[in-house]
């Protein structure tokens, strides 16, 4: 029987596009960190359970088997990095917070216009391929990618943050922007609030780790989308990005920087 306080220590809850596979693989660099076997298609790579929404029916005996470590080493820190559990129900973040009552849970915000511009270039990839060169126009095709990447659901930010505050009231929020402008000081000041010292990296973990501090693990195909996609997408995300920057404190400034190039 396990004794382990959580299943999962540390949960990023997204937000999708926002770095999560790049600070999951920081993470990943440090000794006491665990990351799952990667169970494809069950789960996304070693990053991913997605318990909540894929395998939940599998029970709590197969999310925990899934994520308790190894031995000899059963009490490093576990991660669950799944964006889709932004925006879980009342219900199943409660039932998240009886698995893991102590956890640390992290939440990463982008821009909202520029967020759903890579969501969609995300699916792009997935539908066309690498060699597609047909612009993104207005249209019956974008408003399936629009449907597909659930732009609403991702980005609703404040709605996301206040559910899971109500179980978790240290919600760690995170400034996408911040990984790009001062990556060695957030670095820092995340290790911090999980309790990790970064010094015990050594190694192949610490070469690992310098890599990533130059570049990401992930990035979206620049496909070409018309300059009328982009006002849409302004448009449709003007509201969230408004008050989460008013209420949540952050700044956005990726949006303003893509519609001047």
């Amino acid at each position: 029987m396990s004794t382990r306080d959580n299943i999962a220590d540390i949960l990023c809850i997204g937000c999708q596009k926002g770095s999560t596979s790049w600070l999951h693989s920081v993470l990943n660099c440090h000794p006491r960190t665990w990351a799952f076997p990667d169970s494809e298609p069950l789960t996304s790579t070693c990053k991913e359970a997605h318990f909540w929404d894929w395998n939940h029916e599998r029970g709590v005996e197969w999310y925990r088997t899934l994520m308790t470590p190894p031995e000899p080493e059963p009490n490093r820190v576990t991660m669950d990095f799944t964006p889709e559990y932004a925006f879980l129900s009342d219900t199943q973040i409660a039932e998240c917070k009886a698995l893991n009552p102590t956890a640390k849970v992290v939440y990463i915000l982008r821009d909202p216009m520029v967020r759903a511009v890579s969501a969609i270039r995300m699916h792009m990839l997935w539908h066309y391929g690498k060699d597609h060169k047909e612009p993104l126009t207005l249209g019956e095709r974008f408003e399936a990618f629009c449907r597909d990447a659930r732009l609403t659901q991702h980005g609703d930010y404040l709605r996301n943050a206040a559910a899971w505050r109500k179980q978790y009231p240290d919600l760690i929020l995170l400034n996408y922007e911040d990984f790009h402008t001062d990556r060695t000081d957030s670095l820092s000041r995340i290790f911090d609030a999980f309790g990790l010292d970064p010094t015990e990296i050594a190694g192949d973990a610490r070469k690992r780790m310098t890599q990533l501090m130059s570049g990401r693990v992930w990035a979206s195909e620049p496909f070409d989308m018309d300059r009328s996609v982009l006002m849409f997408l302004q448009g449709l995300t003007w509201a969230t990005r408004e008050l989460t920057e008013s209420e949540l404190g952050m700044r956005f400034a990726e949006g303003a920087q893509m519609l001047k190039d």
